[in-house]
């Protein structure tokens, strides 16, 4: 509790001071939306002539998207500085969180707090019309409602969990932007769609390497299909939670390895 707390008065310091500048805090938050609006509309453009894809529908590879934004959104808003560690690595700012009297992870967590509102309001009104087309249609009950808020705060875990075991290769590499490229960027953008679509060893590595999709795809198997079982759930839960356990440790290890690399 006293981390948590301690997390929230760094978290409310730092968001006071990122909205000493407001209309660049609003013009990131329009531009953010704008980009993500765009990025779905070539999917929806796609979905609108050919009626679906590998049998998913313009709603359900919404709710996939919506779902997996959201979470994103989650992730980047609570834990920014997490994805940016390359600078701290190579400046050696880190270590002056190693000096601060809290720990190393929830000083950089609350560090350049980045309120996603552009991302998170765009994925809620993707969410929303998604779940409502499928409720009208009957394809789903209001239960999804509620399932769909477990997927997403269970996505955003999972998300996190591989980028910190990401940014922890850096302890070693020191220069990982390449190799967020592939694990963080180049996987949830894939994730982003039906997986469906795509062939059976690229399946393989965004459910066993970088298990990306039990963010969204596959908890959406039983959410919108039916499909798999109930256990789904927390199958995914699980799987987030225990690489986040992994991640932490993971962590510690490398910050027991960490020797400054600034001048």
């Amino acid at each position: 509790m006293n981390g948590l707390r301690m997390y929230g008065l760094l978290v409310a310091a730092s968001f006071r001071s990122r909205m000493q500048y407001r209309f660049n805090f609003w013009f990131s938050t329009a531009m953010s939306a704008l980009i993500n609006a765009v990025e779905f509309l070539m999917l929806a453009v796609i979905l609108l002539k050919f009626g679906h894809i590998q049998g998913w529908s313009l709603s359900e590879a919404g709710w996939l998207y919506a779902v997996l934004t959201l979470s994103k959104a989650l992730y980047r808003t609570v834990a920014s500085d997490v994805h940016n560690i390359e600078s701290y690595l190579v400046s050696g700012e880190l270590d002056s969180l190693l000096l601060r009297p809290v720990p190393v992870l929830v000083a950089l967590m609350s560090r350049n707090i980045s309120i996603r509102a552009g991302e998170l309001i765009q994925g809620i009104a993707i969410l929303s019309l998604s779940l409502s087309s499928l409720l009208q249609e009957g394809q789903l009950g209001w239960i999804a409602i509620p399932l769909s808020v477990i997927v997403i705060l269970s996505g955003a875990v999972l998300l996190f969990a591989i980028g910190l075991l990401t940014a922890t290769v850096g302890f070693w590499l020191t220069r990982i932007t390449e190799l967020q490229n592939i694990t963080e960027d180049a996987a949830r953008t894939a994730a982003q769609y039906p997986m469906s679509i795509y062939p059976k060893w690229l399946q393989g590595l965004l459910l066993g390497v970088i298990p990306v999709g039990f963010a969204n795809y596959m908890p959406g198997l039983f959410v919108l299909r039916g499909e798999t079982g109930w256990w789904m759930l927390p199958l995914a839960a699980a799987i987030a939670g225990v690489l986040l356990g992994l991640s932490l440790l993971f962590w510690r290890l490398g910050l027991s390895r960490y020797q400054s690399t600034g001048s």
